[in-house]
């Protein structure tokens, strides 16, 4: 009797372990929208769950374009209310005079959903559908493009302009195993680990592309003394009070050093180039930025820390009250 109470006890204790070690590996592993994603140059992912927790009451109805509307009318779905995380891969296209551009993108979109509305209102609307691994994907003509939608779960939808049909395939190859923890993307292998704790928004790889013209990047308005294809890591996350953190991984430590020395001159530019500017929230939110912001050196990589203003979340989520544009795949 005594060692059937022993046997059993071990058998509890081995599945209590279990259980906690899994409940760590998925509290330590990326966000399942994340881990679908195929191969990338770049990721930047977003959790609008805590945002709206916080801020629901703050927020303002939105004016919507009659064709967003159209597109709640027939599907139910409301982005602005009912999409609760996004994960988004950036793909740099061979060709950048293409219809894509420079780069293309496949999304996996998380939030309420109403399958069969969404399912009707795609099947209107697509010029072609396939049938892969028992999923539907629609194929929708945009600007020359071909944009492919998924519902890949209940509460899931993934969407990708990609030239050809591999990223929206490997996505769904993902779904069937994304009850293992740590899969997911090179990338996302390679760099996850180094996101803050309680990140409500973060980026990795090359995903200053967006941003770049004639092979450099802008930002607000100027011109930084980074290449296009510059390895990024960027955060928000709270930490008392909303944080950027942006790390640049160089190529090697003399180069971080002269680039912090680069970005440093430019940033003290910056700073002096606002102060003047009229007080109102936009230019109020900058200056905030700029004062706040630090650019440190450490090995290899440049590390620029930033507080946001308290405003920001409201403002990014209500959109200022302005017009929302179309709720349809582009």
């Amino acid at each position: 009797m005594l060692k059937r109470t022993r046997r059993t006890l071990w058998i509890v204790a081995a599945v209590l372990v279990i259980l906690a070690a899994a409940i760590y590996l998925r509290f330590k592993a990326p966000p399942e929208a994340a881990r679908l994603l195929p191969e990338s140059d770049g990721i930047v992912y977003v959790n609008l769950r805590p945002l709206r927790a916080v801020l629901h009451k703050s927020l303002k109805p939105v004016v919507r374009a009659p064709e967003y509307q159209s597109f709640i009318d027939a599907t139910g779905i409301d982005w602005e209310r009912d999409l609760e995380e996004a994960a988004v891969a950036l793909h740099r296209m061979s060709n950048p005079n293409g219809s894509n551009g420079l780069v293309a993108y496949s999304m996996v979109l998380e939030g309420k959903v109403d399958g069969k509305r969404l399912a009707a209102y795609l099947a209107a609307h697509a010029a072609s559908t396939e049938n892969y691994d028992g999923h539907t994907i629609f194929s929708l003509p945009s600007e020359g493009r071909t944009v492919r939608v998924v519902q890949i779960g209940y509460d899931m939808i993934a969407i990708s302009n990609a030239p050809s049909t591999e990223q929206i395939h490997s996505i769904l190859d993902r779904h069937r195993t994304a009850a293992l923890p740590f899969s997911g993307s090179t990338l996302l292998a390679e760099h996850y680990s180094e996101m803050p704790l309680l990140s409500v928004a973060w980026g990795m790889g090359q995903i200053g592309l967006p941003f770049s013209e004639s092979g450099s990047l802008r930002v607000l308005g100027m011109d930084l003394p980074l290449a296009a294809d510059t390895t990024f890591l960027a955060s928000i996350h709270w930490a008392g009070s909303l944080k950027l953190r942006v790390v640049e991984i160089a190529p090697t430590e003399a180069t971080a050093i002269s680039q912090t020395a680069n970005l440093n001159l430019l940033l003290s530019v910056a700073q002096a180039a606002t102060a003047g500017l009229a007080d109102n929230p936009a230019n109020n939110g900058l200056k905030e930025v700029l004062h706040t912001a630090q650019i440190t050196q450490q090995h290899n990589r440049v590390i620029a820390n930033a507080t946001l203003p308290q405003n920001l979340p409201v403002e990014l989520l209500d959109g200022g009250g302005s017009e929302s544009g179309s709720g349809g795949p582009r």
